[in-house]
């Protein structure tokens, strides 16, 4: 049986959204089990948390403006880099923890 946990912030979506989201999500997993015969017992379980238990960044949530704000300071995270680090290891070096 095909399982999908999706987790959202409350209120983001419709009702009709959810249910499309739902509808695709159980399209990939048929796909992927290779057999129509697993539509019927995929679940698709659909989560909706208050906002105030989300943080991004270690920031709390703030709607579109957390949005904005992560993709800025991302930006000048990747504009400060060094060469092209693909490892856990080359990150540390290239971005280290602020002390």
């Amino acid at each position: 049986m095909p399982f999908v946990n999706v987790k959202l912030v409350d209120g983001v979506f419709t009702t009709e959204e959810k249910h499309a989201l739902a509808a695709a999500l159980t399209d990939v997993m048929v796909k992927f089990e290779g057999s129509e015969a697993f539509r019927e017992v995929a679940w698709v379980l659909i989560e909706e948390l208050h906002t105030d238990g989300w943080h991004i960044g270690g920031l709390p949530f703030a709607g579109p403006k957390s949005l904005e704000g992560t993709l800025r300071r991302s930006k000048e995270i990747v504009e400060t880099l060094g060469g092209h680090p693909v490892t856990r290891p080359e990150w540390a070096v290239a971005i280290p923890v602020k002390g």
